[in-house]
């Protein structure tokens, strides 16, 4: 992680946590009285995290209750349970989750599902806001801002940590069907590396364009020399700057479940395409290799389950010609209508 993203203290508090706690009492304060819970992450990590967003209320609501509350003994083999499984959401009570520590892998229950406000604790001193429910805030109010946060910190090490999936990556490319002479578009595209394949399969007649909301993972791209194989664009996937109908195969790795309302995006995403034009959803490991990697449970109701994933793309305009979802790969393909 690059030192800048480090060290950057206000009044003793480290300033991204100032950022994340500010956020949160301005999306909440309007909505007083209210009883915030926060829990999870290491030990100690909600009763920190709570008094740091009690201080940032104004001072007229600091009446409010700001609570950090313990993780429960599970039911089974004496596994921890998220306290939020145990808390039913009211109006007057809002549930932080708090994704971090031991209390991440739950034996039981699932905390993080019931929660309004999910922040990604794991470097307490660079916490992002992961989730917030639509009914607190539109996601227009955080959404771009904590997601270049979160990829920010680890654009540099990217190609480092992952940087052995390109074979993967290359394979995937060729069974989403991009042929000479086609504009191919790579939305999320992080660091590029599908980028090489998808210039190579377009050919010298063909354009790729890579689009990502993060400029750090776009400098990365460029730095990797992956600048020559495609147009480098910083877009948000929710709003491309590309005309209607102007794309003939969209490559889109990672990227659906980054996504605040997947239903939109991948309507975006038809919206880009031809009709006939071809979308490839990826990711180089699957599902369930994936959320054992995150230290969560897999839930049917993920949007790129089998069961939901489907009448998501056809909701958006699309039509699924294959799932795949084993321990080494996740590709979804599908037409445009």
């Amino acid at each position: 992680m690059r030192g800048s993203h480090r060290g950057c203290i206000l009044g003793g508090v480290p300033e991204r946590i100032s950022e994340v706690t500010a956020l949160l009492a301005e999306v909440l304060a309007p909505r007083a009285p209210l009883t915030v819970i926060v829990d999870g992450g290491d030990p100690g990590a909600a009763a920190a995290f709570a008094s740091r967003l009690a201080a940032a209320f104004p001072p007229a609501s600091r009446a409010w209750s700001i609570d950090a509350v313990l993780g429960l003994t599970g039911p089974g083999a004496g596994g921890f349970d998220s306290a939020l499984n145990v808390l039913e959401p009211a109006t007057d009570q809002v549930l932080v989750y708090l994704r971090g520590g031991p209390r991440n892998r739950f034996t039981a229950g699932d905390g993080e599902r019931r929660a309004q406000v999910v922040i990604d604790n794991r470097d307490p001193e660079w916490p992002v806001i992961r989730h917030v429910h639509p009914d607190l805030a539109d996601p227009d109010r955080w959404y771009l801002s904590e997601s270049r946060a979160f990829f920010a910190a680890r654009a540099a090490n990217w190609d480092v940590k992952f940087g052995d999936d390109m074979p993967a990556y290359a394979q995937a490319v060729r069974e989403a069907g991009v042929r000479p002479g086609d504009v191919a578009i790579d939305v999320g595209c992080g660091t590029g590396r599908a980028l090489p394949a998808l210039a190579a399969a377009a050919g010298p007649a063909g354009r790729v364009i890579g689009l990502d909301f993060t400029p750090d993972m776009l400098t990365e791209a460029s730095r990797a020399g992956r600048d020559a194989a495609a147009t480098l664009v910083v877009a948000d996937a929710r709003r491309l700057p590309l005309a209607a109908a102007a794309v003939d195969v969209v490559f889109a790795a990672g990227l659906v479940n980054h996504l605040p309302d997947p239903v939109a995006g991948l309507a975006e995403l038809a919206r880009v395409t031809r009709p006939g034009g071809r979308l490839a959803i990826f990711h180089p490991i699957g599902r369930a290799a994936l959320a054992t990697r995150h230290g969560r449970t897999l839930r049917p109701d993920e949007p790129l389950s089998e069961a939901r994933l489907a009448p998501l793309l056809a909701d958006a305009g699309w039509t699924v010609t294959h799932y795949e979802d084993g321990d080494d790969r996740f590709l979804a393909l599908a037409t445009r209508a």
